[in-house]
């Protein structure tokens, strides 16, 4: 029976997913413009603090737990209750602080259930390769939290995918810094359109969770700024985020929040950052070594760190002359200034319902852009409206994985738990939480004529013979990743679903494959399998994103923002020492070991290529429902400008979204590099020509000496192709060299 657009609409709600009515629907962008520029947020906050007492200035640079779902701390008189709050000075309206990575996490306290709209995960949206996307979901998550009275929040992580196998890279976006800075860039942004301040965080090398909180990552500095800094100068230049986070690690044997080099040398003179940074939430270790180092705000200081540092502590050491008032002036400074440069001062919060439909949306377009098509053969995908398909595994039935830690969102529609119970895993960050969003459900929506069935996978064998009955094998498998723990070296899928996926396999071939994992996972199925489908943690919209997915009301449009090795062997450090710790908290204070980064900037694909090896899948892979050819590759200077100009043309027989890739390699060798990228929608036939300005940052080496970014004189080989390991289109280009400022 065919359902009315209202009933396939309450019917996606009642579902957990958001089907979309409209092509045209659109996120909702922020209310207004930021209400001041930089020049008059500057002069703003000088001149009220000019106004304030030594201790006025002194209560603005240390934030008290604000009794969230975290601890046990009660909330503090005027705090909503969440990560931190901070009871500010002179009129300002005070700090509300919520961990904000993927959507709001809101406390139970704020309103009935403190559930909110969560994004997919932080890859899924990298894995879109576009940034309006990107910025229209910091939108939403700025907005719900405008909505429910915070104005600071802990999102843009921007944390380069090092090791395939860190508990957190599902917050990030992958392992490219050109990609990581113009995505991350622009979701920070988006949330800073709503008048809130967002932070860029883990500021840096906190790429992994083993001994997070010891560990010291070691790393030559040129190479440093050439990768993993590079990703956060990006960011920061595109999103202008309010905040920076430090990192727990150590970075080169010194805690990032007390790192000169980082805080100060790289952040504040290099890049002229005028925000404040604020440590993380126990990254805290010294009061005048950290503030002289470029430390602006301690974070729930009461409650996170061994002591707390920036209150008594720090005003006596300025009192004793250890830190100068001016320190304590420019902390305070930069803190103001970033109140009034989002507007924050000027459009305070205001409390309100939140448009849970146009959200969901938001999130649901995120998944659809976002999820990869890794495989498929003889076009099994997308699947027919009348075909007989066995769905199975990955609680399907009900919903979708999400990510575990400070990033988790509360889903709406169900308790906190998500609407799969687990064993009631006590440690952190407890059991998995399932959004209640039914790929199964809503693939019957999308297709009421086709017959479906649902089996758990729990009895391989069953399982089994519901696939030979169908005409299609539709296997969901999920990998739990979290906060405070990393994959184990293996790199494989939980329990015993890679024999589920193998049985079902050989009893029908034509088996599609649908990954929920917050990593890449090994896929010794894969050759016996005819399509697989890379869905990421779909979000509070997952469910209605992949059944359109897998019917083609959506074209897949995704690529991969990471490389999926085919072993843990190929990857620059083949093991996690450590990894195998009992518990969290000893897997983040399992050793104090230094993690030498001798790959240096040879990260993830640029890695493969140095080293030769053939992965699984490439950065940049996916696939769609149509085909593309690239030609006409040319490259002339602009000014300084280098610009790559091609031709894309659609081959196929509908309408679909081509990405493609411009990768270099410098005159003197090493990995080569994404250095640019288009997003365009063609129809079949349709034919385009378009012209992208390289990076230039990816065209040279950082020169530590002096200081500056140097491009080499010499022969650029340059790739045009949709994957880092196409090589159908290339040429080389002469560029003289030239020295470019820090």
């Amino acid at each position: 029976m065919m359902m009315s657009r209202k009933l396939m609409l309450l019917s996606a709600v009642a579902f957990g997913g958001i089907v979309a009515l409209s092509p045209g629907a659109q996120a909702r962008e922020g209310q207004d413009a930021p209400a001041t520029t930089a020049t008059t947020a500057d002069s703003r906050a000088r001149d009220l603090l000019s106004h304030m007492t030594l201790q006025d200035k002194l209560s603005m640079v240390f934030t008290i737990d604000g009794g969230g779902t975290m601890g046990n701390a009660p909330i503090p008189p005027g705090g909503l209750g969440s990560a931190a709050y901070l009871k500010t000075p002179a009129g300002l309206p005070p700090l509300q602080i919520s961990d904000a990575g993927l959507g709001l996490r809101n406390p139970s306290h704020v309103r009935p259930h403190g559930q909110a709209v969560g994004l997919p995960s932080g890859l899924a949206t990298a894995s879109t390769w576009d940034p309006d996307m990107a910025r229209q979901g910091g939108a939403m998550i700025g907005g719900e939290a405008w909505r429910q009275g915070f104005n600071v929040l802990l999102a843009g992580g921007a944390d380069l995918t090092r090791d395939p196998r860190g508990g957190r890279n599902f917050e990030y976006a992958g392992e490219d810094p050109l990609l990581t800075g113009r995505v991350v860039g622009a979701t920070i942004a988006g949330i800073q359109s709503q008048h809130v301040i967002s932070t860029l965080k883990h500021f840096a090398m906190n790429d992994l969770e083993t001994s997070r909180m010891t560990m010291s990552a070691d790393i030559d500095t040129e190479a440093m700024r050439e990768s993993d800094l590079l990703g956060f100068e990006i960011a920061m230049e595109v999103g202008h985020p309010g905040s920076v986070m430090c990192s727990y690690n150590r970075v080169n044997d010194i805690y990032a929040c007390e790192n000169p080099y980082l805080l100060t040398k790289v952040l504040k003179q290099d890049w002229k950052y005028p925000g404040f940074v604020m440590s993380d939430w126990g990254a805290t270790h010294s009061s005048a070594r950290s503030a002289l180092a470029g430390l602006d705000q301690e974070s729930s200081g009461d409650d996170a760190d061994a002591r707390p540092f920036f209150r008594e502590i720090l005003a006596r050491d300025v009192k004793e002359g250890r830190v100068p008032t001016s320190r304590v002036d420019d902390m305070a400074q930069r803190i103001v200034r970033s109140m009034y440069d989002v507007g924050l001062v000027d459009h305070p919060p205001v409390m309100q319902p939140l448009d849970v439909v146009t959200d969901t949306l938001t999130a649901q377009r995120d998944e659809e852009e976002g999820a990869v098509l890794l495989k498929n053969s003889g076009n099994l995908l997308p699947l027919s409206p009348t075909a007989h398909v066995a769905v199975i595994g990955g609680h399907a039935d009900v919903g979708v994985i999400s990510g575990g830690g400070s990033s988790q969102v509360d889903p709406i529609g169900a308790p906190a738990i998500g609407v799969v119970k687990g064993p009631g895993k006590k440690d952190w960050p407890g059991d998995p939480v399932y959004f209640p969003s039914s790929p199964y459900r809503m693939m019957q929506a999308e297709a009421p004529s086709a017959r479906l069935t649902y089996t758990s996978g729990a009895d391989i064998a069953r399982a089994a013979d519901a696939a030979r009955r169908a005409d299609v094998a539709v296997v969901f498998v999920t990998q739990f990743s979290y906060e405070g723990m990393d994959t184990a070296n293996a790199m494989t899928l939980d329990g015993n679903q890679d024999a589920l996926v193998a049985a079902v396999a050989r009893a029908n071939p034509r088996t599609v494959v649908v990954m929920e994992t917050g990593n890449p996972v090994m896929m010794p199925w894969l050759d016996n399998v005819g399509a697989v489908m890379e869905a990421w943690y779909p979000g509070s919209g997952g469910g209605a994103a992949i059944a359109r997915l897998l019917y083609g009301k959506v074209a897949p449009s995704g690529r991969l923002p990471m490389t999926f090795p085919a072993s843990p062997v190929q990857l620059a450090h083949p093991d996690i020492a450590g990894v195998t710790a009992n518990s969290v908290f000893e897997m983040q204070f399992h050793t104090d070991q230094e993690l030498v980064y001798d790959e240096g900037s040879e990260v993830g694909y640029r890695w493969f290529d140095h080293t030769h090896a053939t992965p699984l899948f490439a950065f940049g892979h996916g696939l769609t429902y149509t085909t593309f050819a690239h030609d006409g590759l040319r490259v002339a200077h602009h000014g300084d400008d280098v610009v790559a100009t091609f031709t894309v043309r659609n081959t196929g027989t509908r309408v679909g979204v081509d990405v493609p890739q411009l990768y270099v390699r410098l005159p003197d060798g090493g990995g080569r590099r994404l250095a640019g990228w288009q997003r365009v929608t063609l129809a079949p036939g349709e034919s385009r020509e378009l012209s992208v300005v390289l990076e230039p940052r990816v065209l040279a080496h950082f020169d530590e000496k002096h200081d500056r970014w140097n491009m080499p004189s010499g022969e650029y080989r340059i790739w045009l192709g949709s994957s880092a390991v196409d090589e159908s289109q290339q040429v080389t280009f002469h560029l003289a060299g030239r020295n470019m400022a820090p």
